[in-house]
């Protein structure tokens, strides 16, 4: 990145949520920025020609919620249709939006023109022909291509201008022109220039209704393209709303937390006027996930600002990724921090009561071990004098039936001031797995006794994590970054420089706000602990697991955080331990952190939404593949419906399985065709067989 992009201030407080002003835009009836709420959309995938069946697929889009529906409009025939899609919708008095989504064919935008509310454009290909050439771009000839960027653009723009269509940049990761990656190369601000040069030249044409998108199959990816974009823009005095999305996200619930987390991300930064989530399956399978992720913030009467928080300057970079620099923790013999994977958390909140209990947490467990998704650390909680053998029998089993899992303790108040720390001190000395959590209650005088009392010097080196908990839900996270401050000094004079902090939910701002605050008191303060981010679904909120995700891919994208736990509660809000709730929270965890790629666990498929382009059925197609291929751990693999946006959307996929034609497929290694024009029946073979001949390729076990 540059440096001008760098000096770039980013426009949103990190600490407090405020929405992003913008102008409005029209897209026929409906409004898009400003106060308006924040639109959900979603686009079609019968052929457009076959209007009957696209009709009847508007008609189920708008019944689930839908407000703006897109149709892909790739020839001249397809846009000749328009008109006849919009006969069908008067005859069942569908008023929804139309937008015409447009590849390579200015002819076709021309077209369709007259029959829509929006257009949508991607620079990357709506004037270039993707060659993946390698070349130098003197100043001149770089202008030169820009003169005839306009000129192919401008009969668009003003037809649009002439009836009051809305046009939609929208710039695509895997899909940027040669001008760009030679000049910006593949990367976010390579995105994000694709985007305004187009939206220059509709300045100079004094046209505004633009909408802008930076979509990604990398969740990283998309979240700084569109930070970026609205930093630049508001560098320079632009305020078009913005599409959000995150393109090729898959299906299932990998693509529902996929989605979560770069949109969600960008919602709780204020970023953000529609959304479409991109999902493998039926298109109305995606209306109740956008509207689960939008409704938090059109709810919302007023902004959210906290109070002036002094002393605060901003470190994190949220225009590319860097990992929060933290110390290693060793947790019986599980290292936390520095350079070790961000780890998973369960909580045992129910002490182990007998041995039953005991073997049933620790056989789950230890089930888990034999995957890439195991627990790594169980946290225990000690909440009287006599568990202490049931701790000691835990650390036992541990050891036997799970010998890799670390095990915390977590004293509870009561066990504390009950044995005046006579048993604790006899639970450090005997258990050596052993690490220690102290909740930290932001309330009375208890705090001195429970936490700064603490006898520190009786730790004997274990390392220790200070959870932070709110006196009551709105207690200010500026309070618990203080604290944490004073504690960790606290810790470090004790000669127990090996700390960790936690913050459980419930402080004001916010989940990601109280984080980063957290964070910037601390690195203000010199200090460096490792951090464990804690988060639960709300227990009667069906959509909890899509808020989770939102919140804590904004901070593992942001390179916060050390290890991760959710904790799954039920009806009476109470924390469950059944064998199903724990399995669900790690599995979640794991999900989370493959969805931001900070720690990939399983295989990593991008599959595209199907639309009227695909030339096979996406859905079976992506679920045989996913059978067959699901062990290789870390390889990419995309499953892309047709050539338009085969190649590029695909990005940085180790492999392509791409239609090229009806009945047929192309494979790709990377960017580079190998094979094209294989029948189905044989292609799934094929790929399997590509992915050998490259050396990629393990049996299952």
């Amino acid at each position: 990145m540059t440096d001008s992009y760098e000096a770039l201030p980013y426009c949103p407080s990190p600490f407090a949520y405020t929405r992003r002003p913008t102008r409005v835009v029209q897209v026929g009836d409906v409004g898009i920025g400003g106060d308006n709420p924040i639109r959900v959309q979603s686009m079609t995938t019968p052929a457009t020609t076959d209007v009957a069946a696209t009709v009847a697929q508007i008609e189920r889009l708008v019944a689930a919620g839908c407000e703006i529906v897109r149709v892909t409009v790739p020839s001249a025939a397809d846009a000749e249709a328009l008109p006849r899609i919009r006969a069908g919708m008067k005859e069942r008095s569908l008023r929804v939006p139309l937008v015409a989504d447009i590849h390579f064919s200015p002819q076709a935008a021309l077209l369709s023109v007259p029959h829509v509310e929006k257009v949508r454009i991607n620079p990357g290909n709506f004037v270039d022909k993707k060659r993946f050439d390698v070349r130098e771009y003197s100043d001149e000839q770089y202008s030169a291509e820009l003169e005839r960027l306009q000129e192919k653009l401008t009969p668009l723009v003003q037809a649009c201008a002439e009836r009051q269509v809305a046009l939609r940049i929208g710039t695509n990761h895997g899909s940027l022109s040669d001008r760009i990656l030679n000049r910006y190369g593949d990367t976010p601000l390579g995105m994000v220039e694709s985007a305004l040069e187009f939206v220059r030249i509709c300045r100079r044409l004094d046209f505004h209704d633009i909408i802008l998108s930076m979509k990604a199959s990398h969740t990283m990816v998309a979240i700084q393209a569109y930070r970026l974009l609205a930093a630049r823009m508001d560098a320079e005095g632009m305020d078009y709303p913005f599409h959000l999305g995150v393109t090729e996200a898959g299906d299932g619930e990998d693509g529902r937390i996929k989605s979560a987390i770069g949109i969600g991300a960008l919602l709780d930064d204020g970023i953000g006027d529609t959304v479409r989530v991109s999902l493998t399956e039926d298109p109305v399978a995606e209306i109740p996930v956008a509207l689960a992720l939008v409704r938090p913030y059109n709810e919302r009467s007023s902004p959210v600002i906290a109070p002036t928080l002094s002393g605060v300057e901003e470190t994190r970079r949220p225009y590319d990724y860097r990992r929060r620099r933290a110390a290693t923790v060793s947790i019986g013999g599980v290292t936390c921090g520095g350079d070790a994977p961000i780890r998973v958390e369960n909580l045992l909140s129910a002490p182990p009561a007998d041995e039953a209990t005991t073997r049933r947490i620790l056989n789950l467990l230890t089930r888990a071990a034999g995957t890439d998704t195991p627990c790594e650390i169980l946290e225990v909680v000690v909440s009287r004098p006599g568990q202490v053998s049931d701790m000691e029998r835990l650390v036992d089993l541990a050891a036997e039936l799970a010998p890799d899992l670390a095990i915390a303790a977590r004293p509870t108040a009561a066990f504390l001031q009950a044995e005046a720390h006579g048993t604790f001190a006899h639970l450090i000395r005997r258990v050596q797995r052993l690490a220690f959590r102290v909740h930290a209650p932001l309330d009375e005088d208890g705090l001195l006794k429970r936490g700064i009392g603490l006898d520190l010097a009786g730790m004997a080196g274990r390392p220790i994590c200070w959870v932070l908990t709110p006196a009551m839900p709105g207690t200010h996270a500026d309070v618990a970054a203080h604290l944490a401050v004073d504690l960790l000094e606290h810790t470090r004079r004790a000669g127990l420089p090996h700390t960790q902090v936690a913050l459980e939910p419930g402080f004001a701002p916010g989940g990601v706000s109280a984080y980063r605050l957290l964070a910037e008191r601390l690195a203000a303060a010199g200090l460096h602990p490792s951090l464990i981010l804690v988060d639960r679904p709300a227990p009667d909120d069906q959509d909890g697991s899509l808020a989770v995700a939102a919140r804590l891919g904004s901070l593992l994208c942001d390179g916060m955080g050390d290890a991760v736990r959710i904790e799954i509660r039920d009806a009476q809000g109470k924390r469950s331990d059944t064998t199903a709730d724990l399995d669900r929270a790690r599995e979640l965890a794991y999900t989370i952190l493959q969805g931001t790629r900070v720690r990939i666990v399983k295989t990593e498929f991008i599959s595209c939404p199907s639309c009227g382009r695909t030339l096979f059925d996406l859905e079976e197609t992506t679920r045989r593949i996913k059978e067959r291929t699901r062990h290789l751990k870390g390889l990419k693999i995309a499953i892309m419906g047709c050539i338009v946006n085969g190649p590029g959307e695909m990005a940085d996929a180790d492999f392509g399985y791409v239609g090229w034609g009806p009945g047929k497929v192309a494979l790709f290694v990377g960017h580079e065709m190998v094979a094209k024009d294989i029948d189905l029946a044989q292609a799934d073979q094929r790929l399997v067989q590509l992915i050998k001949d490259n050396g990629r390729w393990v049996d299952p076990a």
